[in-house]
């Protein structure tokens, strides 16, 4: 088995605290800028933050859905951590500055993957896919966020 890597980043034109705190929005925000790739999206305990518990499907491609429950870490200020309690998933999301009024996000996405030949083209595909979902994520956040008057 060999750790399967994803990595997807977006600039968004939003302060970092407010792209955070959307982000960090379990009950609210999040659920709203998944893409069609998600199903069955439940916040289970907490929604904000740390502390969350949070369900749903990952159709990644037509034959290969993943049933995921995360629990949702903050291990430093601008980064929350969904740890999955179905498989080795691990997404981290971190916020930082990226000039004035501006965010950088970047969601990074870990698991064990298979070996052999499955392996290889897991390995290979599924880091594109994902950055294909989570870009379209991105992209909706970004417009959630955006289009909010700052406060």
């Amino acid at each position: 088995m060999a750790l399967v890597e994803a990595t997807t980043e977006r600039i968004v034109e939003a302060d970092p605290e407010r792209v955070y705190a959307a982000l960090a929005d379990y009950a609210g925000t999040r659920g709203r800028v998944l893409p069609g790739q998600f199903s069955e999206y439940e916040v289970r305990e907490g929604g904000k933050g740390a502390g969350t518990l949070v369900h749903w499907k990952l159709q990644a491609t037509s034959k290969r859905i993943r049933d995921c429950l995360f629990d949702v870490t903050e291990p430093t200020p601008g980064q929350l951590v969904e740890t999955d309690r179905n498989s080795t998933m691990v997404n981290t999301w971190t916020v930082t500055p990226a000039g004035e009024g501006r965010s950088r996000v970047v969601v990074g996405t870990t698991w064990q993957g298979a070996g052999g030949v499955g392996g290889f083209f897991e390995r290979t595909f599924a880091p594109k896919g994902l950055g294909r979902i989570y870009g379209e994520a991105l992209a909706s956040l970004a417009a959630e966020v955006e289009q909010q008057p700052a406060a």
